[in-house]
């Protein structure tokens, strides 16, 4: 059975695939950080601003592979043209998201995109991996398609991922108290290292889920 905290159809916010529609399936549970506030200061991931703990969001619960392909595919739309696209995120994806869910994923024709903090290596099948740091993980996941930085880090620096072998580097202001200087930071440097794009998490911006 998958841990499942919310599941719902809207647009990507941020990166690449920024203002396309998706299902999101988000997953319970992380490996840097259990998602509880009273632990935050000891996690090794200290600025996540992710709900992802527990069952209790819209469509959260338990579901076999074959139940939960089907309720992600029942919510894309039928008069949507296109491939059903579908973004597994979390918390950490890779802690469930397996073989046997990938393929009832692509039974229902999914383009399968994940958001990982590439810790855990990928099983075959994932269309799309966006791989996003987080303070002194190590990474599992060094080539993919999509390497996104939350910016700036005190532990994670752009200049450490650049080489890696990812198609698409994407910087993304830190949210916090100071989220308008960081702002300028990523922008700044951006326009100064033409090799990373700007990631903005517009769904905030938009007031959306």
């Amino acid at each position: 059975m998958y841990s499942v905290k919310e599941i719902y159809y809207t647009i990507q916010g941020e990166g690449v695939h920024t203002g396309q529609a998706a299902v999101f399936l988000r997953f319970a549970g992380c490996n840097l950080w259990s998602g509880l506030e009273k632990d935050r200061e000891t996690a090794i991931c200290r600025f996540c601003d992710t709900d992802f703990w527990g069952t209790d969001g819209e469509n959260g619960g338990k579901y076999t592979a074959a139940e939960l392909a089907a309720l992600c595919k029942s919510l894309w739309p039928k008069d949507v043209a296109g491939k059903p696209f579908i973004v597994c995120t979390g918390g950490e994806p890779l802690l469930q998201l397996d073989a046997e869910l990938i393929t009832a994923l692509k039974k229902e024709d999914f383009f399968i995109a994940i958001e990982t903090n590439g810790t855990i290596e990928p099983p075959a099948g994932i269309d799309w991996i966006c791989v996003s740091p987080k303070a002194n993980a190590k990474l599992k996941i060094t080539t993919g398609d999509e390497l996104k930085l939350v910016y700036p880090q005190i532990e994670n620096t752009p200049d450490q991922f650049i080489d890696m072998d990812f198609q698409f580097f994407s910087l993304q202001p830190l949210d916090d108290k100071q989220q308008t200087a960081h702002i300028k930071a990523c922008v700044d440097y951006v326009k100064t290292h033409p090799k990373w794009t700007l990631s903005l998490q517009t769904h905030k911006i938009l007031g959306i889920d």
